[in-house]
């Protein structure tokens, strides 16, 4: 199955369109605006604003899309200060999601892995068929990593969320920012899991 790259080109988040799939809805609308027939489901990455800023009106566009996010980070998508959305001089989409997702679900082909650390309730999502990992803002490629100074932040969680990336096969790496890669993914998370060991 294709992934779907859209580059927000600013500093909101990249989304992507893995079948039926949106992850992350910090896009532009008129961006999703091409897959609005196609997208049933947006999984959110994590609560931060540059990832939800259009969640509502992304899920109207695709025909009330279900919304989901893990339990841990629910809270931010109304809540200007877990959601940081006054770093981006706006409101928390004030919405309560369709689903609550814990570690180990599953959202059509891809796995709910809990990556706590750049939030409580971050997550990465995996498709071991296709050895594909959308991974938020907890690793990105270039070997690097989500900030863990914001407030939920915890560098101990997120350590313990690289070191169990490392240890599935990922080729194609899709972070929140930055490019993705359509393969050697597991490099990168070897790289960040490593600088992250040397870091502060």
């Amino acid at each position: 199955m294709p992934v779907r790259w859209i580059a927000s080109g600013t500093a909101y988040a990249n989304s992507f369109v893995y079948g039926k799939i949106l992850v992350d809805a910090g896009v532009l609308p008129t961006a999703v605006e091409p897959y609005a027939g196609e997208i049933e489901t947006i999984v959110i990455t994590h609560a931060h604003y540059d990832h939800i800023a259009h969640v509502r009106e992304i899920s109207r566009l695709c025909g009330d899309a279900v919304v989901c996010i893990h339990e841990a980070d629910a809270p931010g998508l109304s809540d200007d200060a877990r959601s940081l959305a006054g770093h981006f001089g706006a409101r928390a989409p004030g919405i309560v999601p369709d689903v609550t997702l814990s570690d180990g679900d599953r959202v059509g082909s891809l796995r709910v892995i809990h990556t706590p650390g750049h939030t409580p309730g971050g997550i990465c999502l995996y498709d071991a068929a296709a050895k594909v990992l959308f991974s938020g803002d907890t690793v990105f490629t270039g070997g690097s990593f989500g900030r863990y100074d914001f407030p939920g932040g915890d560098r101990t969680a997120l350590a313990a969320s690289l070191d169990r990336l490392s240890k599935i096969a990922v080729e194609g790496l899709y972070p929140g920012h930055g490019e993705p890669v359509a393969c050697d993914g597991w490099r990168h998370i070897a790289a960040a899991r490593e600088a992250l060991r040397h870091h502060g």
